[in-house]
C-alpha cells in the first residue's frame, strides 16, 4: 500500500506562508482524488484542499483563496501552499485520498501565531 509523508510545517506569524509537501511512496498517476486535511486542537479533522487527476482542485470556504493544492507526477508529490495565515489555521495537517483510504501519516504541524 502507498504511504505518504508529509513535511513543511512550523511556527509563523500571522499573514505568513508556508508550503507543505506530502511525498507518496509510488506514483500517484491512479489515484483520482488528493487532498488535504488539518485537525486542530479539540476539533475533528477537515478536508481543506482537494486535487483530481486533471489537476482541477476544490477548497474548503476558509481557506479559499489563501490555499494552493497542487501535484507533482513526476516527483510523486503533493503540495499545500499556505498564503496569509491566520491564526485559526493552526493544525496537524495531513495528506490523504478523498475519501481518505490510505493509512494516515504522522503529519505536520503548522502553527500560527506571533
Amino acid at each position: 500500500q502507498v504511504q505518504l509523508v508529509e513535511s513543511g510545517g512550523g511556527l509563523v506569524q500571522p499573514g505568513g506562508s508556508l508550503r507543505l509537501s506530502c511525498a507518496a511512496s509510488r506514483s500517484l498517476f491512479s489515484i483520482a482524488v488528493m487532498g488535504w486535511y488539518r485537525q486542530a486542537p479539540g476539533k475533528e479533522r477537515e478536508l481543506v484542499a482537494t486535487n483530481f487527476r486533471d489537476l482541477t482542485t476544490k477548497y474548503a470556504d476558509s481557506v479559499k483563496g489563501r490555499f494552493t493544492i497542487s501535484r507533482d507526477y513526476a516527483k510523486n508529490t503533493v503540495y499545500l501552499q499556505m498564503n496569509s495565515l491566520k491564526p485559526e489555521d493552526t493544525a496537524v495537517y495531513y495528506c490523504n485520498t478523498d475519501p481518505p483510504s490510505i493509512t494516515w501519516g504522522q503529519g505536520t504541524l503548522v502553527t500560527v501565531s506571533s
